[in-house]
Order: structure tokens, then sequence, then C-alpha cells
């Protein structure tokens, strides 16, 4: 049979200090994590997001500044002329100020190579997608592919030749690498986890941490923040093929391409987790001077009425002559000791008379 378990005063005013207590905290408790989740997902999502737009405005702008040198350029009469004679020493101004262009050159409307900064024998350019997108009346054309010159990835930027009527007549185009593009990419850190990478319009790869990556080109169709910008969410957490969880932002820029800036869920959230022991510990700590109080409260509450209970219960044994404490106090207590004193009063006087009748 079970045994019921009885509570005494003291033990319930414990119980009832420490939940008045406890309530309250809990209840703070769990308003500050929510507010700081919140401000923690706040700061992270905009902390990847200005870095994506600070590269993404560097890659704009690089892309950009190549453009309109390559417009500059094709408006040269040397240019115009479509003679490789006259071509190629514009051509070699241009590899000559700009670092990162290993080849200039131009093409004419059926795909044949006419002019070449580096001297090299002409090649066919008629199958590139850049030499396509001119012909077909685009104002620029731009790829991004293993170089037939340089053998390594590489962007190529493309633009139309134009005689003075409008008509066009060939296309100027430059093959750069991708160091002076991914230079900035490539070297950004995030934290200690974090990085960024930049994808084409196909989603593969032009600038990645991981070199080998770069040189191969990698699909990444199906990273988990890609999936998310294409269903319309730039802001993504997923686990890695480690298992770890990762938050990443994704955004697409001017040219299509798609940059992505991610960092370990550990490492961005770890203030939630720093704030979380410390709200805990704190709380540990309140409820530890909590009960120690309510100890020494309900002590101070229930030892008076334990005497009391002690006086009555010897009264009951014919032990009248008893010292009772706690008549100076102006509490409930001393109301209780001062009616136990009368009660102690009129027992003794009813002995007494009944002793007197015998």
């Amino acid at each position: 049979m079970a045994t019921k378990v009885k509570f005494g005063i003291s033990q319930k005013v414990l119980l009832m200090l420490l939940l008045v207590a406890l309530v309250p905290l809990i209840s703070i408790w769990f308003v500050s994590y929510q507010s700081i989740s919140n401000l923690t997902n706040e700061k992270v999502n905009q902390e990847l997001a200005a870095i994506n737009n600070d590269l993404i405005t560097h890659v704009d702008g690089w892309v950009d500044m190549n453009q309109r040198m390559l417009l500059q350029n094709a408006s040269l009469n040397e240019m115009q002329s479509m003679q490789p004679k006259l071509q190629n020493q514009a051509l070699k101004t241009i590899t000559k100020y700009y670092d990162w262009a290993y080849l200039a050159f131009t093409i004419d409307l059926k795909g044949n190579n006419i002019g070449r900064s580096d001297g090299k024998k002409t090649k066919y350019y008629g199958d590139r997608a850049y030499f396509k997108q001119v012909v077909d009346e685009k104002q620029f054309g731009k790829q991004l592919l293993i170089g037939k010159t340089s053998g390594k990835p590489a962007m190529v930027l493309s633009t139309g030749i134009f005689d003075g009527n409008g008509k066009l007549k060939g296309v100027l185009a430059q093959a750069m690498t991708l160091t002076e593009l991914s230079g900035k990419i490539v070297s950004n850190k995030i934290g200690e986890t974090g990085f960024t990478f930049l994808v084409d319009e196909k989603n593969e790869v032009i600038a990645h941490p991981d070199a080998g990556m770069t040189r191969s080109r990698v699909d990444l169709s199906k990273h988990q923040a890609l999936i998310a910008l294409k269903q319309g969410q730039s802001t993504t957490i997923f686990e890695n093929l480690n298992g770890d969880k990762v938050v990443a932002v994704a955004k697409k820029n001017a040219q299509g391409w798609t940059m992505v800036s991610q960092q370990s869920y550990a490492e961005a959230y770890q203030l939630i987790k720093a704030e979380n022991q410390k709200a805990f510990y704190l709380l540990i700590a309140t409820l530890i001077v909590i009960a120690l109080v309510a100890i020494f409260v309900s002590r101070r509450l229930t030892a008076p009425i334990r005497e009391l209970t002690e006086v009555a219960d010897k009264y009951s044994q014919g032990q009248l002559d008893l010292k009772i404490s706690g008549l100076d106090r102006s509490d409930e207590i001393g109301q209780l000791s001062q009616a136990i004193e009368r009660l102690g009063t009129s027992i003794r006087m009813a002995i007494t008379r009944l002793q007197k009748k015998k």
C-alpha cells in the first residue's frame, strides 16, 4: 500500500516561495532567450548579407571597368580597320596596362581571329559564346571557360567593333585570369569557419577558397544555399556533408552570377549559447539563494509554531507549569502564544476549583 507523503508547514512554505520565485524567473529567461535569438538571427543575416553585398559590388565594379575599357578601345580607328598590323599595337597596350589580361584579340564576323596581343598564330573563335552573343546584337559578351591559350580557368569579355555607320565589323575580346576577380573573394574570411564563393549562371565555380574547385569549374547546383535561392530564400540553414549545421546567404549580381557567404552555425550563433549559459548559471544561483532564504524564513516562521504545539501537547498531558515564548510579539504568532497562555491559565484555574470542591 502506497504511503501518502505529508508536507509540514515549513515544507509547504518552502515550496510556495520556490514556485513564486521560479515562475517569473523562467518567464524572464524565456523572454530573454527569444530576444537574444531574434537579435542574433538578425545580426548573423545582416553580417553575411553585408559581406555578400560588398563582394558583389567589387565583382560588378571590376566587370564594369573592363567593359568600359573594351568600349573605349573598340572605338579606335586601328580596331575599326580590322587590319592585324594596325590592331596588334593597340591590343598589346591593353595587356600591358591591365595585368590580369593575358590576351586581347579581335575576331571577324566569320569567327576568324584577326589581331592578337601575344603575336601567336591566329585561331578560330567562332564557336565561343562571347563571340555569338555580340554577333546576336548584345552590347557585351562574356564567357567563363578553360582558355585555349592559357589552358587555365579564364573569363573572356567582348564587345562589338562598329564602323562609322554603326555597322558591326568584328568583335574585340579580352581574356583574363580569374586571380584578380577572385582574390578578394578567396581571401575573405568570416570568423574561423566562414568563407565566400562565386558561381556563374550555370552554378559552376568562378571563385572558391578551394583552388581545385576553381580550376575544374565544379558544378555546385546541389549546394543548399543555391537551391534555397532558386526557391526565393536568400538565407538558409542546412547540414553539410559532414553533418555540421551551416548558415548561408546567397545573392545574384548584375551579371547573373551568385555570391554565397556561409559560416558554421555553431560559430555564428555562439552568442546565443554563451548568453544561455550565463542565464542558466544565473537561474541556478538565484534558485540556490532563494532556497536558502526560503529555508531560513520557513524555519523562523514555523519554529515558534512547533514550540507552541509542544506546549499545547504538554498541556494535554497535565504539564501546566510551562514558559511560553513569543508573548511580546505583535503578529499572529504573538496572538497564538497569548491564547495558549490563557488556555493554560484557564486549565490551572479549573483544576484548582476542582481540588477545592473535594
